[in-house]
């Protein structure tokens, strides 16, 4: 599982991340997506640590602080829902055609 990290410093790099985090336990992985237009962090990101302790240890210690000037939201990180591209699911273009 991993840990999302809201309200995040458009500043905040992934190594940031690690860093703090790591004071809970081992980091396995950091996430910061960015902008596909502007390559510019999007405000959020992920933490994957090596135990489910260790993540919950992370969230309690740092959900609602105060880091980099901002207020942090930090819990699990929910399955990423699959969305239809442009608005449409395949049945929908088919029927728009005739």
């Amino acid at each position: 599982m991993s840990i999302y990290i809201g309200n995040l410093s458009y500043d905040a790099t992934q190594e940031d991340l690690s860093a703090i985090f790591s004071d809970y336990g081992t980091v396995k992985r950091t996430q910061i997506p960015v902008d596909r237009e502007t390559g510019r962090s999007r405000g959020f990101g992920f933490v994957e640590m090596s135990s489910d302790e260790e993540e919950e240890s992370a969230i309690e210690a740092l959900n609602g602080a105060e880091w980099m000037g901002r207020q942090l939201r930090v819990n699990k990180a929910k399955p990423r829902e699959r969305r239809p591209r442009n608005g449409f699911n395949g049945s929908e273009r088919r029927a728009a055609r005739y």
